[in-house]
């Protein structure tokens, strides 16, 4: 009995940056252990909010019918999601398949979503409105990516996960900062139980990295072609027309929704719109890898889907064996 409730307790985090292929991927392994049951758990930031389809390179209707993805579409485009939020889901989530004997797959490329999950929370202090209205002041003077340089000095970790004009991430890393006089890092190394202590489970992690960068950019540059062909400059158009949203909203902020948005505002030519996206996902993609770099707890690199499809089942398949828990 306790060799069979081992087996049951493991939960697949499939983890890699953008246009990896770890979608098609998801639904190969769902197909593969359709007799045990999986359920599929978004990692996405973008995939949580509603009519951003798309852009986001969402699982078609039919997909998800037949494979559910749960935490896709659970906001509206003008709404909130946190760290904290996703991880109260996730647990949720993940705690009821386990509790059902099937196999919980987290899929996605949301790093600090899978840190949080896989760590737990870190004690950060609540937001300040005056400490950030000062640092908001500070870059309307200066610029984000002047920022980025104060955070890339006084806290070069996080800086190095942090895109320059990410306003948002910036802001939050020198608010804690100022705070607490402590580095968002060394806060997040003092984060609350992990997965394992948390929900009593064995995490399975996989990392799907293409084998190199060329053929992760040939790889963005067919899904941006395809994102285009399929209507993202009028998904992001609809998008405008929606009551109270903002492109300082958390979901027009995601890459690829931005830059059209700005491109609308009239901020630059369309003929520049594609290299832009382009641009904007390759940094998003080599942030994500080195997140990805810095974890040494991945069972397995795989460089294709189906890599990925053999190495988790060969990882599942020898840890029931040894009734690692």
């Amino acid at each position: 009995m306790a060799l069979a409730r081992a087996q049951k307790r493991q939960v697949i985090c499939l983890m890699g940056p953008t246009a990896a292929g770890k979608t098609e991927a998801a639904i190969e392994l769902a197909e593969r252990f359709e007799r045990r049951g999986v359920d599929i758990v978004s990692v996405d930031s973008a995939m949580v909010f509603r009519g951003m389809d798309i852009g986001t390179a969402k699982p078609k209707a039919d997909i998800l019918r037949r494979f559910p993805h749960a935490l896709i579409d659970v906001r509206d485009p003008m709404e909130t999601f946190s760290v904290a939020d996703f991880l109260d889901a996730a647990d949720t989530l993940v705690a009821e398949s386990l509790d059902a004997g099937r196999i919980p797959l987290l899929v996605g490329g949301t790093m600090l979503y899978f840190r949080a999950f896989k760590q737990g929370l870190a004690p950060m202090p609540p937001a300040d409105p005056a400490v950030r209205a000062d640092i908001a002041a500070q870059a309307a003077d200066l610029g984000w990516p002047a920022l980025h340089e104060e955070l890339a000095v006084r806290d070069p970790v996080a800086a190095a996960g942090i895109d320059p004009t990410n306003g948002r991430r910036i802001e939050r890393a020198l608010e804690v900062l100022t705070l607490t006089g402590r580095s968002i890092t060394e806060l997040w190394d003092q984060a609350s139980p992990g997965a394992k202590g948390r929900l009593a489970c064995e995490l399975v992690e996989i990392r799907l990295t293409p084998k190199s960068r060329a053929i992760l950019h040939q790889r963005i540059e067919s899904r941006l072609d395809a994102m285009f062909e399929a209507g993202f400059v009028d998904e992001v158009r609809a998008l405008r027309r929606v009551p109270n949203l903002a492109a300082s909203a958390q979901s027009m902020r995601a890459v690829g929704y931005r830059q059209v948005w700005q491109h609308l505002d009239g901020e630059f030519e369309h003929q520049e719109l594609a290299g832009r996206v382009a641009a904007a996902t390759r940094q998003l993609a080599r942030r994500q890898l080195t997140w990805l770099r810095g974890w040494d707890d991945i069972a397995a690199t795989a460089n294709t889907p189906g890599d990925a499809v053999h190495a988790t089942a060969a990882m599942i398949a020898w840890r029931s064996r040894e009734g690692a828990v």
